[in-house]
């Protein structure tokens, strides 16, 4: 009888470092010039990356995804706006290479963020995302978060005016 080896999956959350930024600019910048998943419109610089994407921040982690070790994407948590009063939400980003999509990566990086943002008392996780982005919106309906705002042509690129919409979980 022949026997079947099982196929063994490693996703590897390892913090981002200075050193990583490169790779991380590398794959936004694919999604600033291929998709609607961010309204940036030209690439920006690695000093514009770290204005929402935090290095070495213990409560706003970020993190490099690394599929069969293999990086994959990143993603990392990031205040909902730069407030006092917002201290109790944060906003999940996840951006992944597309040949690792439909890979269970992005639901297990959604997961590292969910636990992360309970570790550092988080109320409340925000996903804002292009409206018709129907693989975002399922990744994060499928790990409960529940849709609570609608915003209407708000953007544009390649032509195209855009909707914004906003997820919630509430922790």
């Amino acid at each position: 009888m022949p026997i079947l080896a099982a196929f063994c999956v490693d996703i590897q959350f390892q913090p981002i470092s200075e050193q990583d930024l490169h790779e991380v600019k590398a794959i936004y910048d694919w999604y600033i010039a291929n998709s609607t998943a961010t309204f940036h419109t030209e690439p920006i610089r690695h000093d514009q990356l770290t204005t929402f994407l935090y290095v070495g921040d213990p409560v706003y982690p970020s993190y490099l995804v690394r599929y069969n070790g293999a990086v994959a994407g990143y993603c990392f948590l990031t205040k909902y706006k730069d407030r006092p009063a917002y201290r109790r939400s944060a906003e999940v980003t996840i951006y992944l290479r597309p040949e690792f999509h439909g890979k269970g990566i992005g639901s297990a990086a959604l997961q590292r963020l969910i636990q992360d943002a309970r570790a550092n008392d988080f109320k409340t996780l925000l996903a804002i995302i292009t409206g018709g982005n129907d693989a975002s919106i399922a990744l994060f309906v499928k790990a409960g978060f529940v849709k609570c705002a609608h915003f209407r042509k708000v953007g544009e690129k390649f032509n195209q005016v855009l909707d914004v919409v906003g997820y919630q979980l509430e922790l």
